[in-house]
């Protein structure tokens, strides 16, 4: 019997788009989208591909036209539709921020009260502002936000940030952070028993692929006398792996650590006399 193809939208250009794909070939799922091309299928999976404009991506879910989306918190939050968010993806870390003139004199949110605010989420702010009891006049805009307090159009903008650069050049710096966004993997909200064991399937290498980018295999060479201290630094999955070299006295220890911890990591075995530290990135890492 042929297996019922899974829909997915995705953002056909911007922020998220070629994260999106990138994620797709790292689950070994192969498609082409050739220049303008607004569907595709894949070739060795049930999947078959939206390339839409992000902010449609919620309705066309929500009204299940597709069963699954990428898309950015943000705009999940601004367009409020019905849909399940299924898995956080990290990337397309971002913040949707209030910033002000540099000679606004800051002090709190309150510091709004009756100010005309220029931003393209309005409705994130309105539930914002009202959550502080702060009445505003909110100015909807598409586009170049960051120009509205220079041309007299608004006293501080709220628009989306990632180092705040943007902001810089225009003369305004960031005061409050009105949400923390980044991609996630949305879902109709009532998938047939077919189309969710498909999705399983695909949040299964989604997973994978997630835990190898936050992970890093190391190898390396230690004094036997000194195992026990570096068993204790190298917590690994379960356990290192070790295995006795040729020479007499030595070991060689196989592991994973997480990238986070791992500079911390590497200076503590070479102060237990670990050598020959070898790290690799991991392809898949199924837990």
């Amino acid at each position: 019997m042929k297996t019922e193809k899974l829909k997915i939208a995705l953002q056909k250009s911007g922020r998220l788009s070629e994260d999106s794909m990138n994620l797709l070939k790292k689950c070994g799922i192969r498609f082409t989208n050739g220049l303008g091309k607004l569907r595709a299928e894949t070739e060795n999976f049930p999947l078959e591909i939206y390339f839409l404009r992000d902010d449609d991506i919620p309705e066309y879910v929500a009204d299940g036209v597709a069963d699954i989306g990428i898309v950015g918190e943000n705009v999940l939050a601004e367009t409020e539709k019905s849909v399940e968010i299924i898995e956080k993806l990290n990337f397309g870390k971002c913040r949707l921020s209030l910033a002000v003139p540099k000679n606004f004199d800051y002090r709190s949110v309150k510091d709004f009260e009756g100010k005309r605010i220029a931003t393209s989420y309005p409705n994130i702010l309105r539930r914002f502002f009202a959550a502080n009891n702060v009445n505003a006049e909110i100015h909807t805009i598409s586009g170049s936000v960051e120009i509205a307090p220079s041309i007299g159009l608004a006293d501080a903008v709220c628009d989306l940030v990632s180092s705040g650069s943007t902001l810089f050049t225009n003369g305004l710096r960031e005061v409050e952070t009105v949400l923390n966004s980044e991609a996630v993997l949305v879902s109709h909200t009532a998938l047939n028993a077919d189309l969710q064991a498909v999705l399983d399937k695909f949040l299964f290498r989604i997973k994978a692929v997630k835990a190898a980018e936050q992970n890093k295999y190391i190898l390396l060479n230690a004094p036997n006398e000194k195992l026990e201290q570096i068993i204790e630094i190298l917590p690994g999955i379960k356990s290192p792996t070790v295995m006795p070299l040729a020479e007499t006295g030595w070991s060689s220890v196989h592991s994973v650590i997480n990238e986070n911890d791992f500079w911390e990591i590497v200076e503590a075995l070479k102060n237990t006399g670990a050598e020959g530290i070898l790290v690799l990135s991991i392809d898949r890492m199924i837990q």
